[in-house]
């Protein structure tokens, strides 16, 4: 944990990569279009933060077609707060999707919008955890219950989650005789390497919403990457709220429970 933190600390250490962060924090981008926010800068010199950052698990690159995209990983900032921030005040878990707002709107209309304001958002993170990717695998999907903190059941009512790993299973919370939500459908399964699922997790209206958890054995543990995209209706604090979800749900919540529990 200490030399990850070192590597860490060592990428935050210049404000060029400071502020490629701040950028990539609005939209992923290729290594040429940061190179222009930076005109003093020789693309070589902007390759080299990049490599910094990356070695810092601060970001992530995904290749899409003949491009590759670098994407801000805020999930290293989420474990730094913790072991400096996190021991000595205590903070309130920011919400998936502020989604206890969103279900209590009973019976409230709900606007339509036009076809211009439809929007697209991809997240893309990763999280290092000391286990298995077996054990990982059966955390994220069987073991869900047991760390999973978000609920869509009214305030004030217990709900459970089930999670069955296998085409055509589900994720779902349930409370009541009948009632319940579904957070994600698995359409691919191929244990305990990847698991694909479709699920709206927590949106409402015309939104397609998918991710993907991807487990890679790397140095004695597992690295998790998550991607999610979703397009369609998109509300404009939706993006940020489910990066700020995912970091603390996987980054904090998962990481804790798995580690914990070896």
């Amino acid at each position: 944990m200490e030399d990850n933190l070192s590597t860490l600390f060592k990428a935050l250490g210049h404000p060029i990569r400071r502020r490629i962060l701040d950028i990539l924090k609005q939209s992923p981008k290729t290594t040429g279009e940061l190179n222009d926010f930076f005109p003093e800068v020789t693309r070589y010199a902007i390759m080299k933060h990049l490599t910094a950052l990356e070695e810092g698990n601060l970001v992530v690159v995904r290749r899409e077609g003949k491009y590759r995209l670098n994407y801000l990983n805020a999930v290293p900032l989420q474990e730094m707060n913790n072991r400096w921030i996190g021991k000595y005040m205590q903070t309130t878990a920011e919400s998936l999707l502020n989604l206890r707002s969103a279900v209590e709107q009973k019976g409230e209309d709900i606007e339509m919008k036009s076809a211009e304001q439809a929007q697209v958002f991809r997240i893309e993170q990763e999280v290092f955890i000391e286990s298995s990717r077996e054990n990982v695998f059966k955390a994220l999907t069987e073991k869900a219950e047991d760390w999973w903190e978000f609920r869509l059941a009214p305030k004030g009512v217990q709900s459970k989650f089930t999670f069955d790993p296998v085409p055509g299973g589900q994720f779902v919370e349930r409370w009541g005789e009948t009632e319940g939500a579904v957070w994600g459908n698995v359409y691919y399964v191929n244990a305990p390497e990847e698991i694909r699922l479709h699920g709206h997790l927590g949106m409402q209206g015309a939104v397609n919403s998918s991710y993907t958890y991807r487990l890679l054995e790397k140095d004695g543990g597992t690295l998790l990457q998550l991607s999610h995209t979703a397009s369609g209706m998109i509300e404009e604090e939706w993006e940020q709220n489910h990066s700020e979800g995912w970091k603390h749900l996987l980054g904090k919540l998962l990481k804790e429970y798995v580690e914990q529990s070896k």
